[in-house]
């Protein structure tokens, strides 16, 4: 379990980003499909980078402080196929502007897969 991180994650297009930024927070069609926005600690966030967004290279990858959000994070499972007790954080609410500390590009290799993180420099 990851109780206290000093960071988590969200990945979204640029072009969304941006919007949000308009009008200061985050939606995505995940929080209208299944309640919440996906999250995801940087040890973790390859695997539903691969899953939803292989290929893309208009990603960005938002730092958020996990102190600035307003709904309630819970961990909970993702798929059977990620590895046994990963837990993933799941934000049941709006992802507010205000609690993104951090933009870097997420970009794929070569091949269109993305590789673990790497903390930018």
């Amino acid at each position: 379990m990851y109780p206290n991180p000093k960071f988590l994650l969200h990945l979204c297009g640029r072009r969304d980003w941006d919007d949000a930024r308009v009008v200061g927070e985050l939606c995505p069609a995940s929080l209208a499909e299944v309640g919440f926005v996906h999250l995801s600690t940087p040890e973790q966030v390859h695997l539903p980078a691969n899953r939803l967004f292989a290929g893309r290279s208009d990603l960005v990858s938002l730092h958020i402080d996990p102190r600035a959000l307003h709904a309630p994070v819970l961990w909970e499972p993702g798929l059977p196929t990620d590895p046994e007790s990963m837990l993933f954080p799941h934000l049941y609410g709006p992802l507010p502007v205000s609690a993104v500390i951090g933009v870097t590009a997420y970009q794929p290799g070569e091949d269109g897969s993305f590789p673990p993180y790497q903390s930018p420099t």
